[in-house]
């Protein structure tokens, strides 16, 4: 199992293997951001793609668009899935739903391979977005029946064709899993006209992502992430993690599922997750952002790395993490540039930010003040260094269940 990010040429480099190899068997992957995947086979082509962030929202998603005549309300998920094997109700039940869906005429195959289409190169664009850094090949019978065959090449190539279009229109950052809701609604208001606004205020709901949004107002995820930017970016409308849609696999006594059983504190296991606090580090050096990333990942948090010091900004504003570390000297701009933009924007007014330099210096820590840096750190970084600034200024998290003890 490899463990260092892979560009997006050597994974597609990957799936031509497997097409050369005729692999039948599943392509585990996992992601920088810790998200997983699932790529299934026969004899060198995709069958199936599964995983992520929301796999049954995924799901559901497309099959209201490709299969709007069927409708969950109507039917026993649990029961249709019970007809399968444990081991294939457990891996890949939206698979063998739509083949059984497929063989009972509630869908024809023209519906099932658009759905299967669109699921396999979301997927694919996902991965590419978060850039895997773990891969394993596991050989085993593949799905069966086999309802579509997809070259692995053209659906990279397609993948990388949406990818291109996202970064021409600059929100390669924004992540379209995530769910916009609007945060300041007067100043929002002042710069939409009232039929804008009153849109705005139906669809940021905070419990639509911007794929639900772009499927709902019928077009295209990038072109509804583009247009929704500038509130983004100025800190009237912010992005945030959601949980997945129920999952058919966890029926309650009635028969209906369950979403996210909460834990004994009354919080579910989705929101523990969004809630484990999140630290950036904005630093063009890649042995920084690898050794920061060790320290903060092996002590429980989740870690973003930023080596763009261009692309900061939005990412930040994207990400909105807990803490952020601040190389001083980058490319094209400096750590006092970008600290003194961020506390221009609301959402950071209070954010910690530290700022990381190797000259420790007393003109240096002035100015960081000045600027409105929380605190300084000296390089080279250490484990001891910076856990300690970390849970210094996380300490103020602990009564919200967000400092991962």
């Amino acid at each position: 199992m490899t463990a260092q990010p892979m560009t997006i040429t050597a994974f597609a480099s990957k799936l031509t293997a497997l097409k050369q190899a005729r692999f039948s068997g599943r392509l585990f992957l996992k992601g920088t951001l810790g998200q997983e995947w699932t790529l299934y086979f026969y004899l060198g082509r995709i069958l199936y793609a599964t995983g992520g962030t929301h796999p049954v929202r995924r799901w559901q998603r497309h099959l209201g668009i490709h299969c709007s005549n069927v409708s969950l309300n109507q039917l026993n998920l649990p029961a249709d899935i019970s007809k399968f094997s444990s081991e294939a109700g457990k891996t890949s039940w939206e698979y063998y739903l739509l083949c059984l869906w497929l063989k009972q005429q509630r869908i024809t195959r023209e519906q099932v391979v658009k759905m299967i289409q669109g699921i396999v190169i979301e997927v694919l664009f996902d991965i590419t977005q978060e850039i895997p850094k773990a891969l394993q090949i596991k050989q085993e019978n593949p799905l069966a029946p086999q309802l579509l065959l997809i070259d692995a090449e053209q659906a990279i190539a397609k993948t990388q064709e949406i990818w291109q279009a996202w970064k021409i229109a600059k929100i390669s950052d924004v992540l379209p899993n995530r769910a916009p809701s609007i945060k300041q609604p007067e100043q929002l208001q002042q710069k939409t006209s009232p039929t804008v606004y009153k849109s705005l205020t139906l669809l940021l709901d905070g419990q639509r992502t911007l794929r639900d949004i772009a499927v709902q107002t019928k077009r295209n995820v990038a072109e509804v992430t583009r247009s929704l930017l500038p509130y983004i970016e100025t800190g009237l409308v912010e992005l945030s993690d959601i949980s997945d849609l129920a999952n058919p696999l966890a029926p309650t006594s009635s028969g209906l599922p369950v979403k996210n059983p909460p834990t004994s504190s009354g919080i579910t296991p989705a929101q523990v997750a969004t809630r484990k606090p999140l630290i950036a580090c904005v630093d063009d050096s890649p042995l920084v952002c690898k050794n920061m990333e060790k320290i903060l990942t092996s002590a429980g948090y989740q870690f973003l790395a930023i080596p763009d010091s261009m692309r900061a900004i939005a990412t930040l504003l994207n990400r909105k993490p807990h803490i952020i570390f601040l190389d001083l000297v980058m490319p094209n701009t400096n750590g006092y540039e970008i600290c003194t933009q961020l506390r221009k924007v609301s959402a950071f007014r209070d954010t910690p930010i530290i700022i990381l330099t190797g000259n420790d210096g007393i003109i240096d820590r002035v100015r960081a003040k000045v600027v409105g840096a929380s605190d300084f750190m000296g390089k080279p970084v250490n484990a001891e260094k910076v856990l300690a600034v970390t849970n210094k200024y996380l300490k103020h998290l602990k009564n919200s269940s967000l400092v991962v003890s």
